[in-house]
């Protein structure tokens, strides 16, 4: 299933996905610095990787939220990626709880908003392998017709020209 929204050939929702998945990793991997030398600089850092992450992951939603709705109803596909969007909103949720929670002392996180932030970086874990299932596995947001030898995405030419048989 070819994706519904591009740029430059391109499905948008992975594009834009890598940065909230990497800020608000970075923001748990400093929460776990700051539990190890308990160095307020590291949660603060923390604080702002996750305030950056729910911002990336609010404007990557949109665009899987659009792939979705082109999905064929009634296919495993479907139901994977109701899943995956919903247990990502979820993800978002966990980490906009642990950064309201901290916005009065980033420095000093509670055993709450640490546990808020590791849940979500478990669930988002979870919902990351369900969203490589969807390309990967059922080529939601394909080309239609990718194969090896396809034309570049900019040429403008269909993924199955020139198509060779395996």
């Amino acid at each position: 299933m070819e994706s519904r929204a591009k740029l430059f050939g391109h499905a948008i929702h992975p594009i834009l996905i890598v940065f909230p998945l990497g800020l608000l990793a970075t923001g748990v991997v400093f929460d776990i610095i700051y539990l190890i030398w308990s160095n307020p600089i590291m949660a603060t850092v923390a604080y702002w990787m996750i305030a950056a992450g729910i911002i990336g992951g609010a404007l990557a939603a949109p665009f899987g939220w659009i792939d979705w709705f082109a999905i064929r109803q009634g296919t495993r596909a479907k139901s994977v990626g109701l899943m995956h969007g919903l247990g990502n909103v979820l993800v978002l949720l966990l980490f906009i709880g642990s950064w309201w929670l901290r916005r009065d002392a980033p420095e000093r996180p509670d055993t709450l908003e640490l546990i808020l932030s590791f849940a979500g970086a478990v669930l988002a874990l979870v919902t990351g392998w369900l969203g490589g299932e969807l390309v990967e596995r059922l080529g939601v947001g394909v080309d239609n017709g990718a194969h090896l030898d396809a034309p570049n995405s900019l040429s403008g030419r269909p993924a199955d020209e020139n198509a060779k048989s395996t």
